[in-house]
């Protein structure tokens, strides 16, 4: 597989990549009282798979242009999964977990988990740990496999002085913006090497180069 999942683009005689951007459908589907439930999950995917109209297509009809899905954080299946992972899971809203694209060099990589650890321990933070997301290639189009990314999850735990939920928001914030910035000017492209799909302790983004209903 290919580690550049997003071509460079120049502008090109009448071509101006600015003109790049969404023409997305978008679909909501809540407990309005904020209840967490899988049946909450299985409508929003139904949802998406009814806007599939509002994606594109390629040469290789099984890619897509892109789709994805917004939830709130699993607990109990982090919770879990840092266990397995031999970390000490806090308590749901005292940590957060980034989900990120990655180059599938092993160097780059742990370059970019250099990057995000400084950033994460400058801003009072801990970094707790990293998890490779499960991926199935043989699911999606042949173009879109020929250039995924690595697909990683990484744990950020809530500092002791952080005193509300707002101010780790804000410390998440910050730190996303610093090591994207660092990332950029480190050597690695990030529009090609890697991008951040969200950075929350309350909400996770999964979301790739596929239809509707491959997600």
């Amino acid at each position: 597989m290919s580690d550049r999942y997003i071509p460079n683009l120049t502008k090109q005689g009448l071509y101006d990549p600015q003109f790049e951007h969404e023409a997305c459908g978008v679909g909501l589907v809540a407990n309005i009282k904020g209840v967490k439930s899988h049946s909450v999950l299985t409508q929003g995917l139904e949802v998406l798979c009814n806007l599939e109209h509002r994606g594109a297509k390629g040469a290789d009809p099984e890619t897509g242009d892109g789709a994805g899905v917004l939830i709130q954080m699993p607990h109990e299946f982090f919770r879990k999964e840092m266990e397995r992972l031999g970390i000490e899971p806090p308590k749901p809203g005292h940590y957060a977990v980034g989900m990120v694209f990655m180059p599938h060099d092993e160097e780059k990589q742990r370059e970019v988990e250099g990057v995000v650890r400084r950033f994460v321990e400058q801003e009072g933070q801990t970094l707790l740990g990293w998890r490779d997301v499960p991926v199935s290639p043989g699911e999606i189009g042949t173009l879109a496999a020929a250039v995924m990314p690595a697909i990683r999850q990484f744990f950020v735990g809530r500092g002791a002085d952080v005193r509300s939920d707002f101010d780790f928001d804000l410390k998440l914030y910050v730190i996303r913006r610093q090591f994207e910035d660092a990332v950029a000017e480190s050597g690695l492209d990030e529009r090609n090497d890697f991008y951040v799909s969200s950075l929350s302790p309350n909400k996770i983004v999964y979301k790739g180069l596929i239809h509707a209903t491959q997600l």
